[in-house]
């Protein structure tokens, strides 16, 4: 912990924030601030994969599904569904009583179009469009889906809250190409973007939508069951400085820091007036990328030598020190507790670690020496941390590794040139993931292993590929599971990645809110007392 940051206590607080008050009683019945992780850089959530845009996009619509706190699809907007045909005619019928912020009702041809567009860009969207036939409104509440080919996980991907949600936006909207950021939002959720107070890189406000109609199935998950916004207005500001977030929260200027950082829980735990909060129960799923397009690690014998040297454990303590409760090591391709986690192959990672049988197995390919380049953001102290872990590792195995130090902006770039490391390319990464990102095959970026199309690294398995259409065709969750334990076997022979363990960021905020949905930190459901 710096010393800088600890002496950022309450004391100071109420001069960081100038121009900003602390809550006056009157606002605080009224007006949630909150403090996101990241700045809301664009208003369209299916531009980006940011975590940020994502959960702006939950605050201004709704989708047809939500995922409950255990991942289980709920209705949403919809009301229901048919199933027909062998699973390849789908009948959906919309809820009577929704609009979008303009008034106007929510109709099943704005489904369809906002469906079409979120097609383009969502990993699960791509697969269902190669396997549909037709897609059309039968009238203003019901349409239908037709496919060539069953696709099981309808329902997983029309919910899904991690990056790129399918929400549904009037249909003159969703008509915008999925490549044409939108500038102007129509919602249909429970806050109304409000245009005119955004200021960029510092401030993201709504109001409440007050005609929105919360679904009356299940209790609040994690985008599932009624979404209840208990504020007039509410306030996203952006506070990039930890020691700032911190102060305005101990002062009473904010009311939610929704990813405290990890050096200042101990000032934060002192306090009475703060509450931190385990809410994102997925975490953050720390994975080591290499290149299979170039030596050394086009050979899945040198991959597979890296196993019993890999301890995940190093990593985390690294990033989260030895407290147990906030990290997890034994981390397979499923995040723990996810339905498609399990014991298959994991003895590779949980056995006692030998560095030498992980040499003797580098010795034995012929690739001992092998240099190797690691992309190093120096300026992400979480990323840059990892790498260094990795370094060591690979050195100690026998590698030649180069520290190639890099800021992010150009780490993102280099990271996407196919060259040979000589040539401005790379050999590994460290990459971070949202549990809930990582949680079945369908969505899994790092899983997908069809070359030059797939997630950078550019994996190339048909045997996992194979797998991956079984699951998405799996009629019921125990076939799911079956075909599950069969894709994490294949994982640890491809090695597509190095899993590092799973760590957890808690939100803290203001004692006397009521916090009622886990899994994602969004502010529905709060309310005060």
């Amino acid at each position: 912990m710096t010393t800088r940051r600890t002496l950022l206590g309450g004391a100071a607080a109420g001069t960081l924030l100038r121009g900003a008050p602390a809550i006056a009683q009157g606002d605080a019945a009224h007006v949630l601030r909150f403090i996101p992780q990241a700045d809301v850089t664009t208003l369209d959530p299916l531009s980006t994969t940011s975590y940020a845009v994502r959960n702006h996009g939950h605050m201004c619509w709704d989708t047809l599904y939500g995922l409950d706190a255990d991942y289980r699809p709920q209705p949403q907007l919809a009301e229901g569904h048919g199933v027909e045909d062998d699973g390849r005619r789908w009948t959906f019928t919309l809820r009577e009583g929704p609009t979008f912020h303009d008034g106007e009702r929510i109709r099943a041809a704005d489904a369809v179009a906002s469906i079409r567009r979120w097609m383009v860009r969502d990993t699960h969207g791509q697969t269902l469009a190669a396997r549909m036939e037709e897609m059309r409104a039968l009238d203003d509440r019901r349409f239908e889906i037709r496919l060539r080919r069953p696709f099981g996980v309808m329902l997983e991907a029309l919910g899904k809250s991690s990056s790129y949600p399918c929400f549904i936006m009037p249909e003159r909207f969703a008509a915008t190409p999925a490549m044409t950021p939108l500038t102007e939002i129509v919602g249909s959720g429970p806050y109304r973007f409000v245009a005119e107070e955004r200021r960029s890189g510092a401030q993201v406000v709504y109001r409440r939508y007050d005609r929105y109609v919360p679904s009356p199935v299940g209790r609040p998950g994690v985008t599932a069951g009624p979404k209840i916004a208990s504020f007039e207005r509410m306030e996203w500001r952006h506070i990039p400085d930890p020691g700032t977030a911190s102060a305005a929260l101990q002062a009473g200027e904010v009311d939610i820091w929704e990813r405290m950082h990890n050096d200042l829980r101990p000032v934060l735990a002192r306090r009475r007036d703060v509450v931190i909060d385990r809410v994102e129960t997925s975490g953050t799923v720390v994975m080591l990328r290499p290149n299979h397009l170039h030596p050394p690690f086009d050979d899945p014998a040198v991959r597979r030598a890296v196993w019993p040297a890999l301890a995940q454990a190093d990593f985390m303590q690294a990033i989260m020190g030895g407290d147990r409760s906030l990290w997890r090591d034994g981390v397979g391709p499923f995040p723990p507790g996810t339905s498609l986690a399990s014991d298959e192959g994991l003895s590779v990672l949980t056995s006692p670690r030998d560095m030498a049988a992980a040499r003797a197995a580098l010795a034995a390919t012929g690739k001992a020496g092998a240099k190797v380049v690691m992309l190093d953001p120096a300026d992400q102290p979480n990323n840059n941390a990892l790498t260094l872990v990795a370094i060591d590792m690979m050195r100690k195995m026998g590698f030649e590794v180069e520290d190639a130090v890099s800021d992010w902006g150009s780490m993102l770039q280099r990271r996407g040139n196919k060259a040979p490391p000589a040539q401005g390319g790379w050999n590994a990464v460290v990459v971070l993931f949202g549990g809930d990102d990582l949680s079945n095959p369908g969505g899994h970026p790092l899983l997908r292993a069809n070359g030059g199309d797939a997630w950078f690294g550019w994996p190339s398995s048909p045997r996992l590929e194979a797998l991956r259409d079984e699951w998405l065709e799996a009629p019921d969750a125990a076939a799911q599971a079956r075909t599950g334990r069969a894709i994490q076997a294949q994982f640890f022979q491809d090695v597509p990645y190095w899993p590092l363990g799973q760590y957890f960021i808690d939100c803290a905020h203001r004692r006397g809110l009521a916090m009622e949905r886990r899994g994602m930190t969004l502010p529905l459901n709060v309310r005060r007392g």
